[in-house]
């Protein structure tokens, strides 16, 4: 039996549909080249360990860790295993880290010991998790983590790759899915016939973007990408940092910029020209945000040694 085993995850970002997706709508979603790792190695104990501290069994310091060994030891006993997690996705930013570390996590338990999943097990098992956790999640994050790619869901359609350039600004300011999750469903609870039209129109935009997007038609995408914007905006999603992030992209030429994820702090994303995101960065680096260069990945859930 292999001893020790590597498997990493990627992150991902939204052009379209977060918040309207927990409710059926659509959304299309890109695995991106940001990454969590998993190196699993057997041993006498339970151990987890990463930049955060090292620690047993932890369900407030690593909830999704702890749970998928919780989970897996109900299809077969983990009598012990060291796992250290390295990441390079900002974690509570809207780029999926509880979706990476969590499908990483399980794919390299599952080939540690032989558990024998497939790819849609692991998604399924993934999302089963992060809504436990969460209280109310979408299958979108653990689907494109598994699977990489560009992701229309719920139907679970995969994509042409997009090429543009992708630049992600992180405000640096934690946000919590789990409650924004909640503030929405409160809106949505109180005001049904306004926010629900709301969010059906971002689920349309998705359609109408799903055949921009294998076409490849980059400033009718970005158009999409801000209108949906400011319906996310018009649900209490947003928040001074982000809007300054945002409108430092789109002033120096972005196709697009809006939030990624959940909102609220963490991050947003700007679609640009390639041969812009040097110009794009270094706006969102003025406006006092963290920029990150990335691109699309086809490579979802990977074994790496």
């Amino acid at each position: 039996m292999t001893q020790t085993i590597t498997c990493s995850a990627p992150g991902k970002i939204y052009l379209f549909g977060e918040h309207a997706v927990v409710y059926g709508e659509s959304a299309i979603c890109c695995a991106v080249d940001l990454r969590t790792r998993v190196k699993a190695e057997i041993s006498d104990t339970i151990r987890i360990s990463s930049v955060l501290g090292d620690t047993g069994i932890d369900y407030d310091k690593y909830p999704y860790v702890s749970t998928v060994i919780e989970k897996m030891s109900e299809i077969a006993d983990i009598k012990g295993v060291n796992l250290h997690i390295e990441s390079n996705i900002p974690v509570g930013s809207g780029l999926g880290s509880s979706a990476a570390v969590t499908i990483a996590t399980i794919q390299a338990l599952n080939m540690l010991f032989g558990y024998g999943l497939q790819l849609e097990d692991i998604a399924t098992l993934g999302h089963s998790i992060e809504r436990k956790i969460q209280g109310a999640a979408s299958p979108t994050d653990t689907y494109v983590s598994t699977m990489g790619g560009v992701i229309m869901v719920p139907m679970k359609k995969k994509l042409d790759i997009i090429d543009c350039g992708i630049v992600i600004g992180n405000t640096g300011r934690f946000s919590s899915t789990r409650q924004l999750v909640s503030n929405v469903a409160l809106l949505k609870k109180h005001y049904p016939e306004i926010i629900d039209p709301i969010l059906s129109t971002i689920g349309k935009i998705s359609i109408t973007g799903e055949e921009l997007v294998i076409k490849k038609e980059y400033e009718s995408i970005g158009n999409l990408m801000n209108i949906n914007q400011g319906l996310l905006d018009a649900i209490g999603v947003s928040s001074s940092e982000l809007a300054n992030l945002i409108y430092a992209a789109r002033n120096n030429g972005a196709y697009s910029a809006k939030i990624t994820g959940a909102g609220g702090g963490g991050c947003m994303v700007a679609l640009t020209r390639p041969s812009d995101v040097g110009k794009i960065a270094s706006a969102i680096s003025q406006a006092r945000g963290e920029a990150i260069i990335t691109k699309v990945t086809e490579h979802g859930v990977k074994v790496e040694n």
